[in-house]
């Protein structure tokens, strides 16, 4: 491909300046319209999703130490599109004001603007109702709100609460300090043979004493997917409420939240090439009804007293103070924009880039991949987390930006008891987007096997 300049097709995104009012049918038009284009780029063979995506992300166009930079690291953030990028200048540029508390245009305008990108998100996952949908720095206080807002007000001592080895700590530790609160007991489901999360195991736990079940949909470093509709027919049976982490799913693939029937679900913008600093939690209505708010302060009530004050309605209950309004907005456009390619076409082609990966890896010598072996049963998220015989997975990583360009992640990824369990206190892992190519990937093998040479001839 060196030398050879590719002319790509060029599509109309939907606009970052849209109006509020703008009908729900030209948005469908839009997607439609930028579904079909690709779609048609994509059948006649010339261009792949991630050639085609890849002129909208214009960090991806540059050098880093002297190579053509390979961003391998998108289960750890993802990287924004343009239209993102736009949407948050217009903002500011336009009509920053405070959402909720103005009548004049532009605290009109921002309001708007913040809550069609509510309405955006509930569309984007299926939720009956916008309502649902609770805005949060990230999902880390997403799970936290869940925690100290239904756990302490629900859990008793000796209750149960389940989750797998291969949680997030962001999903681990809220619950220990609950459990530590209230008394409650956390009980943790292991890895089968296949270094997937024990599902029937899992089955075999949930009893009558279970109150929630706290699972991932998509394993940040295993890169295993879990069967999240049966597990909440398991645990609704009983009746215990299911928290699905899911940072790792909606920005890859189809995530319908009445299809899977989870009582909480909760995700990050900046996963889904979205701005940092917003994340929101989905919740079901009758729930979010009857929880006590996390924080305190102005937008979360109704009426304030000296003695007293009665609160807000979901989702306002839940969003004290001034919300991150720009980001917001950015989440919405970047909906706006992974809609328009469509969730399916994005899923299906990461998972010909994860078969990729994996075929790849696998050639390196010495080389120890964690999770599944993908397969026709099998399915693998399009990441792999390993290490190399003797070679410490940081000097991996160094080395690989260093003199290669190329961008993955060493350490524990937040998930320490995972890799005690898996006998290491550190893994490398290359994690790939629907921007990313075969190239990319071919680049990152090439490198690989040049780190691994490089630290072998010390030997």
């Amino acid at each position: 491909m060196e030398g050879l300049v590719v002319k790509l097709p060029s599509f109309p995104f939907l606009s970052p300046n849209i109006s509020s009012s703008s009908s729900s049918s030209t948005f469908r038009l839009g997607f439609r319209r930028f579904s079909a284009s690709i779609s048609a780029a994509v059948k006649e063979g010339s261009v792949s999703l991630g050639q085609l995506t890849r002129p909208d992300f214009p960090i991806l166009h540059q050098e880093v130490n002297g190579s053509k930079l390979v961003y391998l690291d998108n289960a750890a953030t993802s990287q924004k599109p343009t239209a993102v990028l736009k949407s948050l200048q217009n903002y500011y540029e336009a009509y920053n004001s405070n959402v909720h508390r103005g009548i004049h245009y532009l605290s009109a305008k921002a309001t708007d603007e913040y809550e069609l990108a509510r309405k955006k998100v509930a569309a984007f996952i299926n939720a009956s109702d916008s309502a649902e949908i609770v805005f949060t720095r990230n999902a880390t206080e997403a799970i936290n709100l869940v925690a100290y807002s239904w756990g302490l007000s629900n859990l008793k001592p000796r209750d149960e609460i389940i989750l797998t080895i291969a949680e997030h700590h962001s999903a681990i530790v809220p619950w220990q300090i609950v459990a530590q609160k209230t008394g409650a007991i956390l009980k943790f489901v292991s890895l089968d043979e296949n270094e997937v999360p024990d599902v029937e195991k899992l089955r075999e736990m949930i009893s009558t004493s279970t109150k929630l079940v706290v699972v991932h949909h998509v394993s940040n470093v295993l890169g295993s997917v879990l069967p999240i509709e049966d597990i909440v027919i398991w645990a609704h049976a009983v009746g215990s409420k299911v928290l699905v982490d899911a940072c790792q799913s909606v920005p890859h693939m189809v995530v319908d939240v009445q299809g899977l029937d989870a009582d909480f679900l909760v995700a990050s913008s900046h996963k889904m090439c979205g701005p940092t600093g917003i994340g929101f939690l989905f919740g079901k209505s009758n729930l979010l009804l009857t929880m006590p708010p996390f924080l305190g302060g102005g937008e979360m009530i109704s009426d304030v007293f000296l003695d007293h004050s009665t609160y807000a309605e979901p989702p306002s209950r839940f969003e004290a103070g001034t919300p991150a309004i720009g980001e917001a907005i950015g989440l919405g456009a970047a909906i706006d924009y992974l809609s328009g390619i469509g969730m399916q076409k994005i899923h299906d082609y990461e998972m010909e880039l994860a078969n990729y990966l994996f075929e790849k890896l696998c050639t390196v010598p010495n080389i120890r991949i964690y999770g599944p072996k993908p397969s026709d049963d099998i399915h693998r998220a399009a990441l792999c987390s390993f290490n190399i015989e003797n070679i410490h997975p940081t000097d991996i990583a160094t080395f690989l930006d260093q003199q290669h360009g190329v961008a993955i992640r060493s350490g524990h990824h937040c998930a320490q008891p995972l890799h005690r369990h898996l006998g290491v206190n550190a893994s490398a892992r290359a994690s790939l987007h629907f921007y990313n190519t075969e190239e990319d990937v071919d680049n990152f093998i090439q490198s690989l096997n040049d780190t691994v040479s490089f630290f072998n001839s010390f030997k």
